[in-house]
């Protein structure tokens, strides 16, 4: 069976692809490096710092090999793809750079720059993430069409937007590497945030493979049923006022009826949580 093409026809029709230096640059022009500005609609939002470096002393003894993308934006230029070359180009104290010239819309601007991303692989999971769902957002695309243009199938793509709905902290943690994208799907089971990032931290702490984590969220979800049940016997606004809380903080809460009164409890799962729990209750 033949493989599914990634990316469709690829990136060759849109970017220029390295085949040695004189056909690569053959087409480009030359530009002052501080006339570039990033694209705000970049989808890579972290770059690793020691491989710039690297790939700065390679542009020092060899040049730029592979053109930037760009088009024009006012009397400037934006990029399109390139952004590790120019930010290492940069670094390498380099004036001017070749770059090619592309009349693009926003929109294609922005579809060029994650193809070019996933082609290479550029992308945590969380930057994809991100990425796709601005595409669903900006272009109006559905979630089958999206795949089709990333030559991934529709479920892939599905889940990745899923990571979002996921607590920033760990949202951190999948993007510096320290958790697995599988390890962050198993924990979109737990219902809370607290819970969530309370399961990141044994993960950290045991060395849990995503099958050993997948297992505690099923072991946990079936053991707290009585707290459930407990939960369940709440007066329906108490309920509801119980749940917009937790909402609202990012944190579990529970609230207990003891007569007239009752205790709120607020469970924090990170000193980062207490500090904005803190600044909230304080003012």
């Amino acid at each position: 069976m033949s493989k599914k093409p990634v990316l469709g026809k690829g990136l060759g029709a849109l970017i220029p692809v390295y085949e040695g230096k004189e056909e690569s640059l053959q087409n480009a022009t030359y530009c002052a490096i501080d006339q570039i500005d990033p694209n705000p609609a970049q989808p890579r939002k972290s770059f690793d710092e020691e491989k710039l470096a690297a790939l700065a002393e390679t542009i020092r003894n060899r040049g730029i090999l592979q053109p930037l993308v760009v088009r024009r934006k006012g009397g400037r230029y934006e990029l399109i793809a390139g952004e590790r070359r120019w930010r290492a180009a940069k670094l390498a104290g380099l004036e001017r750079v070749p770059v090619v010239v592309r009349e693009a819309e926003d929109e294609e601007s922005l579809e060029i720059s994650l193809l070019e991303n996933l082609q290479r692989e550029d992308l945590n999971p969380i930057e994809e993430a991100r990425a796709y769902r601005h595409m669903l957002e900006r272009l109006g695309l559905t979630q089958e069409d999206l795949a089709r243009k990333v030559g991934k199938d529709r479920s892939s793509v599905a889940n990745s937007v899923r990571l979002l709905h996921l607590p920033r902290e760990v949202q951190e943690e999948v993007a510096s590497g320290t958790i697995s994208e599988g390890h962050a799907r198993a924990l979109l089971a737990l219902t809370h945030p607290v819970e969530q990032i309370r399961a990141v931290a044994l993960i950290k702490e045991k060395g849990l493979s995503v099958r050993d984590t997948e297992r505690y969220v099923r072991q946990h979800k079936a053991g707290p049923g009585a707290g459930k049940g407990k939960s369940s016997t709440l007066d329906p606004d108490i309920q509801r006022v119980q749940d917009d809380l937790s909402n609202r903080l990012g944190m579990k809460v529970t609230i207990q009826k003891r007569g007239k009164g009752g205790r709120l409890l607020i469970s924090y799962g990170s000193l980062e949580q207490l500090d904005r729990l803190c600044s909230l209750l304080l003012g």
